[in-house]
C-alpha cells in the first residue's frame, strides 16, 4: 500500500492531513480568511473554478495574494457605506428589535436577542445559536437573534455565515432578516441590489436547513423579510423577497464544487500562495490551479484583473463571456474562431462554424457596399455651403 501512494505524485500531499495542507498553501502564520455570504454566494457563482474553490477553502487572502501579483483589486464598501448601513442596523434593532418584530407582525411577549459571543470563537458561536435556535422553538414564543453564526461546508471546508439577524415564529418557522441601507422608494428597491440580497440571504437559509433538520417542529421559511430606508427617510420599511429560485441555484452549485482536499493533492508539493514570496513563484502557484474566468468575475473575485490577463493572453473565448463561450461549441481559443470565420479550419458541419461562416459572408457584403452608401455623404459638404 505504501509503495502505490509513494509512486504517484505529489509525495507530500497524500501523507499531509488537509488542515495542515490549507495552512501550508495560506503560508506560515498566515491566519485563514473567513468566508462570508457574499463569498459564497459568488463562488457558487462560478463553480468550476478550481482556484477560486482552493483559496476561499484555504482561507487565502485573495486581495494581498493579487496586489503580490501586480493585479491589486479595488473591492469592499467605502467608509461612507460602512458607517451609513451600521447606523440603520442599529436603529432597525434598537430597543430590543420593537421595530423590526413591528415589521413582522410579531403579537405577544418577544423572547431574547443572542448575546455577543466572540471570545467562545466560531465553534462555540456557531453551537450556541443552535441551541438558542432549538430553545426559541421550543418556547413558542417570537425570538429575534441578532448576528447569531451559522456554519455551512464548502468544498470540503467549514465556512461561518453571520446573517444581520434571524426571527423564530410560535409556530416554530424561522425567518432570515437582511438588513440593507439601500432605499426602497415607492414600495420598490433596485432589482439588481435586491438580486444580490437575495442571493446572499439564500447561503443564510441553507445553513439554517442544516439545524432545523435536527430540530423537531422547526421549520426554514424559503422567504427572508429585507428591510431598506423608505423612500429618502431613514425609517425603515420591509418587502418580502422569495428565495426559492436561489436556493435551488445554489444548493446545486456548492453540491458540484470539488473539494478543497482533492484540488490541494494535485498540487505539486511545496505550493503556497503566502503573499510574502516572490511574485514569479506566485505567479506559478496559482497558474498549478485550474481557473473559469468570465467577465462577471470582475464584480466578485479578488483575482479578477490577473485572471482576465492570463485569459486574454491565451486568446481565450472565455473573456467574451458564458453566453458567446456556450455558443462557440468546442472553439477554445479567438485564433480558433477566426480562423473558422475564414473558412481555413473548423468542420463545415459544426453549427457553430457554419454560423461564423455565414456571419463573415454577411459582413464581407455589408463592407463592399460601404463605398457606394458613402458618395451621398461625401457631397453633403458643398450642399451646406450654399446656405
Amino acid at each position: 500500500m505504501s509503495e502505490s501512494l509513494d509512486s504517484g505524485p505529489p509525495p507530500q500531499a497524500p501523507t499531509t492531513p488537509p488542515r495542515q495542507r490549507l495552512a501550508e498553501l495560506r503560508g506560515p502564520d498566515a491566519r485563514p480568511r473567513p468566508l462570508d455570504a457574499r463569498a459564497l454566494a459568488a463562488l457558487a457563482a462560478n463553480p468550476g473554478c478550481d482556484r477560486r474553490a482552493l483559496l476561499d477553502g484555504a482561507g487565502v487572502d485573495k486581495a494581498a495574494l493579487a496586489t503580490a501579483l501586480g493585479s491589486p483589486a479595488p473591492f469592499g464598501q467605502s467608509q461612507f457605506a460602512f458607517m451609513r448601513g451600521n447606523a440603520f442596523e442599529a436603529r432597525v434593532t434598537s430597543d430590543g428589535g420593537a421595530e423590526l418584530m413591528r415589521l413582522l407582525g410579531a403579537e405577544g411577549p418577544t423572547g431574547f436577542a443572542l448575546p455577543d459571543l466572540a471570545a467562545a470563537g466560531p465553534e462555540g458561536r456557531t453551537a450556541r445559536t443552535a441551541l438558542a435556535l432549538r430553545q426559541a422553538t421550543a418556547d413558542g414564543v417570537w425570538t429575534l437573534l441578532r448576528h447569531p453564526l451559522l456554519a455551512l461546508e464548502v468544498a470540503g471546508a467549514p465556512a461561518y455565515l453571520e446573517p444581520d439577524a434571524v426571527v423564530v415564529h410560535p409556530d416554530g418557522r424561522w425567518t432570515v432578516v437582511e438588513i440593507k441601507s439601500f432605499p426602497m422608494i415607492d414600495a420598490s428597491a433596485d432589482a439588481a441590489k435586491v438580486g444580490a440580497a437575495a442571493r446572499q440571504a439564500a447561503v443564510y437559509v441553507l445553513a439554517l436547513e442544516r439545524i432545523a433538520a435536527h430540530t423537531g417542529g422547526a421549520s426554514v421559511a424559503e422567504s427572508v423579510l429585507l428591510v431598506c430606508p423608505k423612500d429618502f427617510s431613514n425609517l425603515p420599511t420591509a418587502s418580502v423577497v422569495d428565495v426559492r429560485k436561489q436556493l435551488s441555484v445554489t444548493r446545486r452549485q456548492l453540491a458540484r464544487l470539488t473539494r478543497v482536499e482533492d484540488i490541494a493533492t494535485a498540487l505539486p508539493a511545496g505550493v503556497t500562495f503566502d503573499p510574502e514570496r516572490p511574485a514569479d513563484e506566485l505567479r506559478a502557484a496559482v497558474a498549478a490551479v485550474p481557473a473559469a474566468y468570465a467577465p462577471g468575475c470582475l464584480a466578485a473575485c479578488e483575482l479578477a484583473f490577473h485572471c482576465r490577463d492570463r485569459a486574454r493572453r491565451a486568446g481565450a473565448v472565455e473573456t467574451l463571456g458564458r453566453s458567446v463561450r456556450g455558443e462557440l461549441g468546442g472553439l477554445r481559443t479567438v485564433g480558433d474562431v477566426l480562423a473558422a470565420a475564414r473558412g481555413t479550419a473548423g468542420d463545415p458541419d459544426d453549427p457553430a462554424v457554419a454560423a461564423l461562416r455565414r456571419a463573415a459572408a454577411l459582413r464581407a457584403e455589408a463592407l463592399a457596399a460601404l463605398p457606394a452608401a458613402r458618395t451621398a455623404p461625401e457631397e453633403l459638404p458643398e450642399a451646406a455651403g450654399c446656405h
